[in-house]
């Protein structure tokens, strides 16, 4: 069955013929698979469920019971289920199928690195699943965007911090350098004071004096 390059909606439905079931697990199962292609998502995960009851140790229809819980977003749920029909399952292919669900389950969760895991696991049993390398692909560089925004912000706060700090010497020295002429006009001042009293005090002393007599 083709899969398509949609790591965030896609999903393998099996619908495998049940040869080895009581009749009564078939109808269960024909009944699940016809809710399921309808969209009817709760209504199949029931019935379904209903199938495992009948024979628990049925993996396809566990495989099936995780995509109707995964169409409801109960991705926790979904995951449980496929791990179990991973254990139940003997065929290779088959648990190759649930690896890949499962790499899905935790992409639409953002986990990341447990979905790259799960599509290298996947690749590892079926190296020719281009649409697992696609989703690895497209996980990993995710994650490299993540790791770059991570290291981007501490830079930016630092520039920003920088920034401000920039703005704020300028007013600093501003205020410093208002000091300073504050501090040296009223030494001028204080300087023309002292001049003009030893100038008035010399003005007094000549006035003062008798004239010379030549």
């Amino acid at each position: 069955m083709k899969r398509t390059l949609q790591w965030t909606s896609f999903l393998y439905l099996a619908f495998f013929p049940l040869l080895i079931q009581a009749q009564t697990d078939n109808k269960a199962v024909i009944k699940a698979n016809k809710l399921y292609k309808e969209g009817k998502y709760d209504e199949a995960a029931a019935a379904y469920r209903k199938a495992a009851e009948q024979n628990p140790e049925n993996e396809v229809v566990q495989y099936n019971l995780g995509n109707a819980i995964f169409k409801k977003e109960s991705f926790d749920e979904a995951l449980a289920t496929y791990d179990k029909s991973i254990e139940l399952s003997k065929d290779n292919n088959f648990r190759e199928k649930n690896v890949y669900n499962k790499g899905v389950s935790y992409t639409r969760q953002k986990k990341l690195l447990e979905s790259i895991a799960l599509y290298k696991e996947a690749l590892k049993i079926d190296p020719a699943d281009a649409d697992a390398r696609h989703n690895l692909q497209k996980a990993l560089h995710e994650l490299r965007k993540q790791d770059e925004s991570k290291d981007k912000k501490p830079k930016e706060q630092e520039k920003q911090k920088q920034q401000q700090q920039q703005k704020k010497q300028p007013q600093d020295q501003s205020k410093f350098n208002r000091k300073q002429v504050e501090q040296l006009m009223k030494a001028l001042r204080q300087k023309e004071q002292d001049i003009q009293q030893k100038m008035q005090q010399n003005r007094t002393r000549a006035t003062s004096q008798p004239d010379k007599d030549w």
